[in-house]
């Protein structure tokens, strides 16, 4: 039987004030504050740029056609049922998931040295990671990207993880500050986590070449730093699945370990299912199966199990060589879109001002993000 401290007598002010009235307003989330100002807002020529959502050309959220076809097969299957997941979630899922990030031929999944948990969306995939580490992992500093997506500091901090950062983007001539990100990763603290962009780097667009994530590797091996990667866009950024995974499958069969937190939001278009994954390669296989069983522990008091829609869209278009290539075919179109309408806009804004223009053309066209300068804006 679970353990459950008994709960104290609940105190009632005599005055019949609320418990809670001494509680503050907290201040708005920023990318939610947008999106309602934006739902609010009669202007019908209004553009959500707020949320990462990828949209059609009427800004309506996009749903891939594989993943309405998918659906309506699960809906049309009369056998299927709602048991509980595993706390881990659905083991063809987990399987799946492992080999589209690290590929079929992976040293790591052939030898058993893989543990993938299913988790909710990328962001827990993250916080499981995080609680893992505060736990079992003997050192607590953490090194960002600066900058870097802003809800990652609220996920890794709320494990009890202390934060630092370390040099990535150089607002001055908007490309990677490859130099200081050795520099800061080179005297980092031993056996720190480092928290990478596998691709498509939230917000800058900025990813290292290959040739430079062979050298981060090579630095971070050295100084036995200890990798956490989130991987929220493959796929999307240069439309090959393969491609956009080299920097995790890098560090992913040289032998040592790795974090991987993998989210479906963005490349399946599911993000209201919040359907990821957490992947830990370990040394062995025995390390991996005493590791799965402590994300188990961690996992049962933050959401016991996960939900099954969202895995099993997943795992039917991964399984499924027609339904996979369908979806490589969207994802791929998806991409073409995104530099089609980059292009039209840093057109637009070259022919609005051309000597306001600081964002160099083959940034603005081929990268996933883009800071854009503000005076670019005021057109």
């Amino acid at each position: 039987m679970e353990h459950l401290k008994p709960m104290e007598p609940t105190r009632i002010h005599s005055n019949g004030d609320s418990l809670f009235q001494d509680i503050t307003f907290a201040p708005d989330i920023p990318v939610y504050a947008t999106t309602a100002a934006y739902n609010k807002d009669p202007c019908p020529n209004k553009l959500h740029l707020g949320i990462g959502v990828y949209r059609t050309e009427e800004g309506k959220c996009h749903t891939l056609n594989v993943v309405k076809q998918v659906e309506q097969a699960l809906a049309n299957d009369l056998s299927a049922d709602k048991e509980y997941l595993p706390i881990t979630g659905m083991p063809e899922f987990n399987k799946l998931s492992a080999k589209l990030m690290f590929g079929s031929g992976s040293p790591a999944i052939k030898e058993s040295r893989v543990v993938t948990v299913q988790c909710v969306s990328g962001c827990l995939s993250l916080r499981v990671g995080a609680e893992f580490l505060a736990k079992h992992y003997h050192q607590h500093v953490v090194y960002l990207p600066e900058p870097t997506y802003g809800n990652h500091p609220n996920l890794i901090s709320a494990a009890g993880l202390t934060l630092k950062t370390y040099r990535y983007y150089d607002p001055k001539t908007l490309v990677l500050d490859f130099q200081g990100l050795l520099e800061d990763l080179g005297s980092a603290l031993t056996g720190a986590i480092v928290l990478f962009h596998a691709c498509g780097h939230n917000p800058t667009g900025v990813d290292p070449t290959c040739q430079q994530w062979e050298q981060i590797r090579q630095l971070v091996r050295q100084r036995g730093l200890l990798p956490f990667f989130d991987c929220a866009y493959q796929g999307l950024v240069s439309g090959n699945l393969d491609d956009d995974a080299q920097s995790i499958r890098m560090f992913g069969c040289d032998g040592g370990e790795c974090f991987v937190a993998q989210s479906y939001s963005k490349n399946m278009g599911l993000y209201g299912e919040r359907i990821g994954s957490l992947s830990i390669v370990c040394k062995t296989a025995d390390v991996a199966r005493r590791v799965e069983s402590q994300l188990k522990l961690i996992i049962r008091p933050l959401y016991s199990n996960p939900p099954i829609h969202g895995a099993a869209i997943v795992t039917a278009i991964l399984k499924d060589r027609d339904l996979y290539q369908k979806w490589t075919n969207e994802l791929k179109a998806m991409r073409d879109r995104l530099v089609q309408v980059r292009r039209q806009l840093y057109d637009s804004l070259c022919n609005k001002d051309p000597s306001q223009t600081s964002i160099a053309k083959e940034k603005m066209q081929d990268e996933l993000f883009s800071i854009i300068q503000p005076k670019i804006l005021v057109v």
